[in-house]
């Protein structure tokens, strides 16, 4: 009986090292969860599963990259939310598309986001913002890790359900975002439970909510978003695993068995869960089927809010 070709592929794989791509430098919640899974594949694969670090283009060059691999199983790629679901919206000269450049694999993690408030910024709650807000409208600022972010979108998204009217201070990653709050440069900002957690809990900055469901057992006295009298507010950002188009569906399979095998294990969930980040593995269809539903979310967001970047 004769194999056809992409079966015979991957029968044979994996032979030798396979490749994850990272959109983002060496450090970070996204590189962390991708080392996390990559140690715990290159054990269960019997190969060597090594990062690549691809930054730029606020993650396109990665993407692009691994669009054009070629489809073996070989080329792997860490895709955050934004990359899918957010840059094809804003950013008309990107070179891959998000359902047909890609075979997902699997949801990785997620991790909510939360609003912070500066030390000196007279708010303590989400209603005591809105009440400052709708008193100067256009005065109160926030600080984003860059323009077309999660960062900037949960604050547009929290003005739309808010009626509120903030003023957007965009700056180049999180660090200077969260720098410019710590110094009372900007009032407020909208990042990662990874980011803000540290410095909420050492008493730094003010936590108004987070934007998961449910509390994080990282920030325990923080209120939910519906807690603080804020409907409709929920953000996660997630990280999924993709490959390029094409990559045979035993690999696919494979791959995905695995993942959800490793996202189970008490150590993985543990290293992930002390970053404020949550094991959220999924079928591949679930996850194209999340990544579908944030697209036309931040898509209609977007075109609502004349939200303009390149």
């Amino acid at each position: 009986m004769l194999l056809s070709s992409s079966g015979a592929i991957a029968g044979a794989w994996p032979n030798h090292t396979i490749k994850l791509v990272v959109p983002f430098p060496p450090g970070g919640a996204a590189d962390t969860v991708a080392r996390v899974y990559a140690d715990k594949l290159s054990e269960a694969l019997k190969q060597p599963v090594v990062i690549e670090n691809k930054a730029g283009a606020g993650t396109a060059i990665a993407a692009e990259a691994v669009a054009g691999a070629d489809p073996d199983g070989y080329t792997l790629s860490l895709a955050p939310a934004g990359q899918l679901t957010i840059l094809p919206h804003i950013n008309k000269e990107i070179r891959y598309d998000p359902f047909k450049s890609f075979a997902p694999v699997s949801n990785l993690a997620t991790v909510p986001y939360v609003l912070a408030a500066s030390p000196d910024t007279p708010v303590s709650t989400a209603m005591e913002l809105i009440a400052v807000a709708n008193k100067d409208p256009g005065k109160l600022t926030y600080s984003s890790c860059g323009p077309g972010t999660l960062c900037h979108l949960s604050g547009e998204l929290f003005q739309s359900q808010t009626g509120t009217k903030l003023l957007h201070v965009p700056f180049r990653g999180s660090a200077p975002a969260v720098n410019a709050l710590l110094g009372d440069v900007v009032n407020l900002s909208f990042d990662t439970l990874t980011v803000l957690a540290p410095q909420i809990r050492d008493g730094k900055i003010k936590g108004l909510l987070v934007t998961s469901r449910e509390r994080s057992p990282q920030l325990p006295d923080v209120p939910t978003a519906a807690e603080a009298g804020v409907s409709d507010f929920v953000v996660d950002s997630w990280f999924g695993l993709v490959a390029p188009a094409g990559t045979p569906t035993e690999i696919i399979q494979r791959l995905n068995a695995e993942i959800v095998r490793i996202g189970a294990q008490p150590d993985v969930r543990a290293r992930l869960e002390a970053q404020g980040l949550l094991v959220t593995t999924s079928t591949p269809e679930g996850f194209m089927n999340t990544v579908k539903a944030d697209y036309d979310r931040w898509g209609k967001l977007i075109k609502d809010s004349g939200v303009e970047v390149f």
